[in-house]
């Protein structure tokens, strides 16, 4: 068992000085996601890596931390927080630039897990919302792979299947999404590279 989840046993247990434990042990872990992640936004962005791990920090409970059940559970929810922070820049970005409107874009442009503008989030966040109704635990490996950038492995343990699993339902997710993106963009299907 490892540190992390020794504190998280403690926090689920209401031990008042868990929490404070618990950010400098995750605290490297989640700038790195938060790293990664950040690497794949436009030049002059203004979040950094640090920000984002911050306002994560911050909807996750900060020091009321809710009941994690596992590591596992605690980096997802990590993963979740983070992408909905880049949703909502992206979107406050778009409605100040041109009011939100969303435009078409190629599919060979949409690379999982590197979306190069707020246009290309977006057209992926609102379909894989719609994934997310249909079969939540693709939607939720497609979270943690395109947001946080977590390989197979990590993001096979993560939630607890094999790694053959986890390619195949990526496999399937990327094919679902690339239908709904086009469904949403009203253009054709054509394949999606990588």
């Amino acid at each position: 068992m490892s540190d992390i989840t020794r504190i998280l046993d403690r926090v689920h247990q209401g031990e008042a000085q868990a929490p404070e434990e618990l950010l400098p042990l995750v605290y490297e872990e989640l700038r790195k996601l938060a790293a990664h992640r950040m690497a794949h936004e436009l030049p002059g962005h203004t979040l950094q890596p640090t920000a984002l791990v911050h306002e994560a920090w911050l909807r996750l409970g900060a020091d009321a931390q809710p009941a994690w059940q596992n590591r596992g559970h605690f980096f997802a929810a990590a993963a979740e927080a983070m992408r909905r922070i880049l949703i909502d820049r992206a979107r406050k970005r778009l409605a100040d630039k041109r009011g939100g409107g969303a435009m078409a874009v190629e599919f060979e442009a949409i690379e999982i897990p590197a979306p190069d503008t707020d246009e290309n989030l977006l057209l992926v966040h609102e379909a894989l919302e719609e994934l997310a109704k249909v079969d939540p635990r693709k939607a939720e490996l497609v979270k943690l792979r395109y947001f946080v950038g977590l390989t197979f492995e990590e993001a096979a343990s993560a939630l607890g299947v094999a790694v053959p699993t986890a390619k195949e339902w990526w496999a399937y997710a990327r094919a679902w999404l690339r239908v709904e993106i086009s469904r949403q963009t009203n253009v054709g299907p054509k394949k999606v590279t990588s």
